[in-house]
């Protein structure tokens, strides 16, 4: 029986990247639909849920994608309340690339440093790449500093972390780019730049001046970089003292994520891939490295 995905995206017009990815996972039959809202997904879902008897459910599954985070996160939502009984699909959200881009960069941190045991930042950790980041660190133990322009968006992002995951060490911080956030972040062994595009957080002069940092990962592509002096091709290069990863040199890797991702989508029909689903699926793919 042939594979179909049925892509729902929250924009107008479905993602061309994500399209393109599905392809290549080796997905048999592509559906898309733009306009995806939680007010009409429903039938969209039944659709899914009711063409297929229950031993052949596997051979469909949903992806939720598009630009808006939060507009993809509420979709995701109705559509896995649609579902009843053994009648379901598996789903897996990763609007704007959030989950797959996030468990990456925290995974090619993981190769050079024992993430229990370090120091993170993440710059724009109330965005929704960084906030991701930030949660996938606290659960591996490490002790993290999460940045936002706004403070109290910042302690409100520590809040809801430290309550979904009792005793991990979260910390709030306001940013303040330039100097001033350099000498904030002494003591830092990870660095985490998720912030919007164009905005830079460090120059070079900067960042260099962070004498504890270990690595640094910067997932901004558009010009101005977040962490000056950071290549988008870089990965695992030495700037400074540090190994750097630019947007690009994560991107392989987030690649990998996203394809294996859409492949074990049709494994079975219960699968729910969220964010701590997808990091599973990237720890697998670097353990086997």
């Amino acid at each position: 029986m042939r594979t179909i995905l049925i892509q729902l995206d929250t924009d107008p017009i479905p993602s061309t990247f994500d399209r393109v990815v599905a392809i290549d996972a080796g997905v048999d039959e592509l559906f898309t639909a733009g306009g995806v809202t939680p007010q009409n997904v429903v039938p969209l879902v039944h659709g899914a849920m009711f063409t297929r008897g229950p031993k052949d459910l596997k051979h469909t599954a949903i992806f939720i994608g598009g630009s808006d985070v939060r507009a993809g996160e509420a979709l995701f939502d109705a559509v896995r309340k649609t579902f009843f009984g053994p009648v379901r699909v598996s789903v897996m959200m990763d609007s704007n690339g959030c989950n797959t881009t996030a468990a990456a960069a925290v995974l090619s941190a993981s190769k050079h440093l024992p993430l229990d045991q370090v120091d993170a930042a993440v710059l724009g950790g109330t965005g929704p790449v960084g906030l991701r980041a930030a949660e996938l660190l606290a659960r591996r133990g490490a002790r993290v500093r999460l940045y936002s322009r706004s403070r109290e968006r910042a302690e409100n992002a520590c809040h809801t972390l430290s309550e979904r995951l009792p005793g991990t060490k979260l910390f709030a911080g306001e940013l303040q780019p330039g100097p001033a956030l350099a000498k904030e972040l002494a003591g830092v062994d990870l660095l985490i730049a998720a912030g919007a595009a164009g905005v830079q957080f460090l120059a070079a002069d900067d960042l260099a001046a962070i004498e504890s940092l270990q690595v640094a990962v910067d997932l901004n592509a558009v010009p101005p970089v977040g962490l000056g002096g950071i290549e988008i091709t870089d990965k695992a290069a030495v700037k400074q003292h540090a190994l750097c990863y630019g947007a690009i040199g994560v991107g392989g890797l987030k690649m990998k994520i996203h394809k294996a991702a859409i492949s074990q989508l049709f494994e079975s029909n219960d699968q729910i891939f969220d964010a701590q689903a997808i990091d599973r699926i990237g720890t697998t793919l670097v353990s086997a490295t």
